[in-house]
């Protein structure tokens, strides 16, 4: 049979009769995909796998123990052969098409009536492939077809009208690449992208022309769009019919706002989805070889926005503190722990841009990291971390003696200059 000669189509066979005979592995299988059609199965064999039984047992199938008769054909809708005999198969496919009954002959792919495709779903999308009765080839193309849809890299997005829904996406740090599999899909599907200025930008140039982007990105001190209207952007696309995903920068969760998000959504009758991200208080200072805990330095961490709060962490070099966009307000937040009795030589680190081609690296201690900060220019995005685990990281020369390193980002693959400033 040549593959031109094949004319795709898809079966509905929910509710009506079909015919399996033999009672292996693949009549096992066969079984269990009709089944999951909604098929009315019978299986016709002497003997059958554990499987096959515990189906009929459970009463979702129907077993007839004994050797194929040509009346089983009657009345079926399809017909599936898996004896493991040729002869059988043959004969079971010559009763089915005497009776105009389409039927897949597990024998012999070259004169059957119907082929099996390699099967897989991803949402509703159920993806089917034939490749010239090559079971093993189309198995393989099916893979890579739902590794590329489970991705993003193909487009799952809806043409026609649908239910408006919200997902919250945590984008990661920055890199594409650290934005999950979930969330690069619902990239994929959206009608409307709402935007921050962190997270994978480079992502929204991957879209289709005709998604909509709204920028809603804040600085430190400066929101040009509210957080309450954020918030009714998000319902009132989502209720024209739109799938809005939310493209946030880090962790939804994690000191931006998603849950204020999510609550607004659902106040609304907006179906919402919160999906997690590669949060940039932990990804960020491991970009520079920092971890937040470490055996013998640390055992826990706090992660806060501003001087305010530190009066409540402790104050002490074995305990991580991690400040996330405090460039600004790094002198007065470093004045607060030393007066809550973090001694002045406590490591400290800042990590720039991190996962970016531009990262940078400068490392001091809590008596000199503000005028150093100063001296540099070291800007937003940032994250400052405060505690022995700095030492840790391979741009901390020993003893934090007074360096100026230029080499390049441990966790990059590519070329990143990464400047070391150290008291």
């Amino acid at each position: 049979m040549a593959i031109q000669d094949i004319y795709p189509t898809a079966l509905r066979l929910l509710g009506r009769p079909v015919l399996v005979v033999g009672g292996g592995r693949v009549a096992a299988r066969r079984a269990k995909g009709l089944l999951d059609a909604g098929a009315r199965v019978t299986v016709v064999a002497p003997d059958a796998t554990a499987a096959l039984r515990e189906l009929a047992d459970a009463g979702l199938l129907t077993w007839e123990p004994r050797t194929y008769r040509s009346d089983d054909v009657d009345g079926v809708w399809f017909v599936q052969t898996a004896t493991g005999d040729p002869a059988v198969d043959t004969r079971v496919a010559s009763d089915a098409e005497a009776q105009r009954v389409w039927c897949v002959n597990a024998s012999d792919h070259e004169t059957s009536a119907a082929w099996t495709p390699a099967v897989a779903v991803v949402d509703d999308v159920k993806i089917a492939v034939n490749a010239g009765g090559d079971p093993r080839r189309a198995m393989a193309l099916r893979d890579a077809v739902a590794t590329a849809l489970e991705s993003g890299d193909l487009p799952l997005r809806r043409r026609r009208a649908h239910r408006g829904s919200v997902a919250l996406v945590g984008g990661g740090p920055g890199d594409t690449g650290l934005i999950t599999v979930r969330g690069r899909r619902l990239l994929g599907q959206a009608d409307v992208v709402v935007a921050d200025r962190l997270g994978p930008r480079e992502l929204l140039n991957e879209l289709a022309p005709d998604v909509r982007v709204i920028e809603v990105g804040k600085t430190p001190g400066h929101h040009p769009v509210p957080q309450a209207e954020i918030n009714r952007i998000l319902v009132e696309e989502a209720l024209q019919g739109h799938r809005v995903v939310r493209l946030k920068g880090g962790d939804p969760y994690v000191l931006g706002r998603g849950g204020e998000e999510a609550e607004f959504c659902r106040q609304h009758g907006v179906e919402v989805e919160v999906v997690s991200g590669v949060t940039s208080a932990i990804s960020v200072p491991a970009a520079a070889g920092i971890p937040v805990t470490h055996r013998g330095l640390a055992k826990g961490f706090s992660v806060v926005t501003g001087h305010e709060e530190l009066s409540e962490v402790p104050a002490r070099a074995d305990h991580t503190v991690v400040l996330l966009m405090g460039v600004g307000q790094l002198r007065e937040s470093a004045a607060a722990l030393g007066n809550a009795g973090l001694p002045g030589d406590t490591p400290v680190g800042i990590v720039e841009n991190g996962y970016l081609p531009d990262q940078r690296v400068t490392i001091g201690t809590l008596g000199t990291i503000a005028d150093q900060a100063e001296a540099a220019g070291v800007a937003n995005p940032a994250v400052i971390v405060i505690g022995d685990v700095v030492r840790v990281s391979p741009f901390a020369p020993s003893h934090f003696k007074t360096a100026d390193y230029s080499t390049t980002s441990p966790n990059r693959p590519r070329t990143s200059t990464t400047r070391v400033l150290t008291p």
